[in-house]
């Protein structure tokens, strides 16, 4: 059975004009996410709109690897929009437009189970900067302290890690959520502060605006 996940992501991220959502909706739905998903390497595909933060839209693509962006097949469809693609692309009728390629790098590999896993229906993701000089206490932390408590929490599929590519900042975290009121919860809040560390580690996190944003999937349904 083919894999569903890998071990890069594709994050395409904007907020559209009111007056063009149908059509963009429309178009990506119904052209754009078939064209990525028949190039070699995009394992899965899904769109979904910001509940919390932003930016509105989000495209998340599972790479089998980031090579996946760079294969002839790739290029030649980066190349060769079509015309339908040119006048209505997140690039060119969007704000706040970003295409964020990271490799995954927690954990350390993609489980059978998880390679196999389906899209979530809700993610939350924060995409941050560092301190150079604390980058590795902050990843040890952030790996073996914050998203394995956070994984406990009802309602939370998983936590992954990744560092950027192409785009930035630099670092960007995943959680799967079975539903968008996983981060309001009380559980969630006595997590975030369940160890002495993370008071300071956080505060050392230079967020993006708009982050973290809580994603709810509007495709496929």
């Amino acid at each position: 059975m083919a894999n569903k996940k890998g071990t890069a992501l594709s994050l395409v991220r904007a907020d559209i004009p009111s007056d063009k959502e149908e059509e963009f909706n429309l178009w990506y739905n119904s052209e754009h996410i078939p064209e990525l998903l028949a190039l070699p390497g995009y394992l899965n595909a899904a769109r979904y709109v910001a509940v919390r933060g932003g930016p509105q839209y989000l495209a998340c693509y599972e790479l089998d690897n980031p090579e996946a962006t760079n294969t002839e097949a790739a290029q030649r469809r980066r190349a060769n929009p079509t015309e339908w693609g040119k006048r209505i692309d997140p690039n060119v009728i969007g704000t706040n437009f970003s295409v964020n390629l990271y490799q995954q790098i927690f954990p350390a590999e993609v489980s059978p189970d998880v390679a196999q896993a389906d899209m979530a229906p809700v993610l939350q993701i924060g995409c941050m900067d560092v301190p150079p000089e604390v980058e590795d206490e902050f990843n040890e932390w952030y790996n073996t302290i914050y998203v394995p408590n956070f994984e406990k929490v009802p309602g939370c599929i998983r936590g992954r890690r990744y560092r950027a590519v192409r785009g930035e900042p630099k670092y960007a975290t995943v959680y799967e959520f079975e539903h968008e009121g996983v981060p309001q919860t009380p559980e969630w809040a006595a997590a975030r502060e369940a160890h002495p560390q993370s008071a300071r580690m956080r505060s050392l996190m230079k967020l993006t605006p708009g982050s973290p944003a809580v994603y709810k999937k509007i495709f496929p349904l």
